[in-house]
């Protein structure tokens, strides 16, 4: 289990508003884009598909679900101390994700609605969805006297400026790693009803499916793309994305990894289960996949843990900000050595998996 230095109380912009944490290369992003070059996107290739998918977003299956019941009515002071704190993080780090997909989606749709009316109306459905999202999640954090401001995030988050076909990979990956992440916690609670401390998790059934709908756009859209996934430059790109989405979530679970273990979970298991099922799903887009069962895989990433540690003691000691830099300089070089020679890994070409059970 990884050491966790203690955690001050959340703060507070004011009265019952907390301060949103603070941006580092592991938080959540905020995103834009190119919207004159998206609202060009032909889907003529794969119109059909897209029409059905446009079709199931209208039915709207979860118009109803995120709606809190008596199982919200009680305290939740027993979730106290640490306990509190990394739930409260794991609340507000999961509401400013989908907050964040939510503003993208919109803003695409907005901006691309009169020159590609189809596009733009999936976009809007998808933002529908995450605002759902953002807003059950923001709402939970209320139960334990907090919310975020998410008007005030809006503005004061930098952005992040991708062109529209690393977009669609990020935001791919995204909604079917959220899948994966959200089934999975809900099958072991489902299993292990004692271990379900907060009424949130019996909702993740129904709210998984969203991401896996969502994730299924972003796949027929890239195909009606093909050379966003054609060329050795796709190859490289889809490569990049899969080991920064899975990299990034890693190190990310195993700094909360006594969040997981409040669920019953062991991070490095349930990651690794994420991550196998995750590189799986892309395979039947992307035209690679990450080796994740080489045995560099899994060692390398547990280097950049180990790291992080390192990184979190120098941040909590008392040394000037320069010698802080110097005593970080040699885990940010192992950081970068790592993730090399993790890009370098020879991936496995999805057409090398065809008729395989998958």
């Amino acid at each position: 289990m990884v050491n966790t230095l203690s955690k001050p109380e959340p703060s507070e912009m004011r009265d019952g508003i907390k301060s949103p944490a603070a941006e580092t290369i592991l938080t959540p992003r905020f995103y834009t884009t190119d919207f004159d070059e998206m609202a060009k996107m032909d889907l003529s290739i794969n119109e059909d598909e897209m029409q059905a998918i446009l079709d199931e977003f209208k039915i709207d299956y979860n118009k109803t679900h995120f709606v809190r019941d008596d199982r919200f009515e009680k305290s939740w002071d027993h979730i106290d101390g640490e306990k509190r704190k990394l739930f409260i993080e794991f609340l507000e780090r999961s509401c400013t994700a989908e907050f964040s997909g939510f503003l993208l989606y919109k803003e695409i749709s907005r901006r691309i609605k009169d020159k590609n009316p189809m596009l733009a109306e999936c976009f809007n459905l998808i933002s529908r969805d995450e605002a759902r999202h953002a807003g059950f999640l923001n709402k939970a954090m209320s139960d334990f006297n907090l919310s975020l401001d998410l008007g005030f995030l809006t503005k004061s988050r930098s952005y992040t400026f991708f062109k529209p076909k690393f977009i669609l990979y990020a935001t791919y990956l995204s909604e079917k790693i959220g899948y994966w992440r959200y089934i999975t916690i809900y099958r072991h609670l489902e299993q292990n009803p004692d271990d379900c401390i907060y009424p949130i998790f019996e909702f993740f059934e129904n709210w998984c499916q969203d991401e896996n709908r969502h994730g299924d756009f972003f796949d027929a859209l890239m195909r009606s793309q093909p050379d966003i996934l054609k060329d050795w430059k796709a190859r490289l790109w889809c490569r990049f994305f899969l080991l920064s989405v899975f990299a990034t979530m890693y190190l990310n679970d195993l700094n909360r990894s006594d969040f997981y273990a409040m669920l019953g979970l062991n991070a490095r298991e349930y990651d690794k289960e994420v991550i196998e099922k995750t590189n799986d799903t892309a395979g039947r887009v992307f035209p690679i996949v990450l080796d994740v069962n080489h045995p560099d895989f899994y060692r390398r990433l547990e280097t950049c843990v180990a790291n992080g540690e390192k990184l979190r003691a120098v941040d909590a000691s008392n040394a000037s900000k320069p010698v802080k830099t110097l005593k970080k300089l040699p885990a940010f070089i192992s950081n970068a050595i790592q993730f090399l020679n993790l890009y370098l890994l020879k991936p496995i070409p999805t057409a090398q998996l065809e008729g395989t059970i998958r």
